[in-house]
């Protein structure tokens, strides 16, 4: 469980991440005994793989969320290798992230076509709108905006990407249309 600025993020029976609202905060997974077990299972599980610290990083950024600096260390240790190595990997790669995200993700592409085609001002109509930009999370941990390079939609430029869909063609003018799905959550 991560507990972080008024979310749990709990890893259920089939290993996917439930959200649940509590008013606490632990940004270090190591200190939770359900998500070290989780990290040490996943250690244990590729250590011999070829390229494990590839697919370490990446089993741990999909079950824990994010890949702290403790954690990071933790794992550096555990494969006997340079922290400068495990961090060299999730620096390069821009899916890794170290520090947790909100519920839902807003990544808007700064691609040459998407930054052409208007992306700095879809980042800006997103900050006037939900009020947070890039590299941000709201303070209800249920949005987070991210940039990101080419999505590879170039065609559909510019492209912000909500969580995993692709929308093309957005305008400053249809973004809170868009931002609707992920700002405005259902009342139970």
């Amino acid at each position: 469980m991560i507990k972080s600025h008024g979310l749990n993020h709990i890893l259920n029976s089939e290993g996917n991440m439930e959200t649940t609202t509590k008013n606490t905060i632990l940004l270090n997974p190591l200190e939770n005994p359900e998500s070290k077990a989780t990290i040490d299972a996943i250690l244990e599980k590729y250590q011999e793989v070829p390229g494990s610290t590839m697919v370490i990083l990446n089993e741990l950024q999909n079950k824990i969320g994010f890949v702290s600096e403790d954690l990071q260390q933790y794992v550096a240790d555990y494969l006997h290798i340079p922290v400068s190595k495990v961090h060299g990997v999730i620096s390069f790669y821009s899916f890794f992230t170290t520090k947790p995200r909100g519920k839902h993700t807003i990544k808007v592409c700064l691609g040459t076509a998407c930054y052409v085609g208007g992306a700095p001002q879809l980042i800006e109509k997103i900050r006037q709108l939900i009020g947070i930009g890039p590299g941000e999370t709201n303070d209800d941990w249920t949005v987070t905006v991210e940039e990101c390079r080419c999505v590879g939609a170039c065609s559909q430029a510019p492209v912000v990407v909500i969580d995993d869909e692709i929308h093309g063609r957005v305008k400053p003018s249809t973004i809170a249309k868009l931002l609707r799905s992920v700002t405005t959550e259902p009342k139970a």
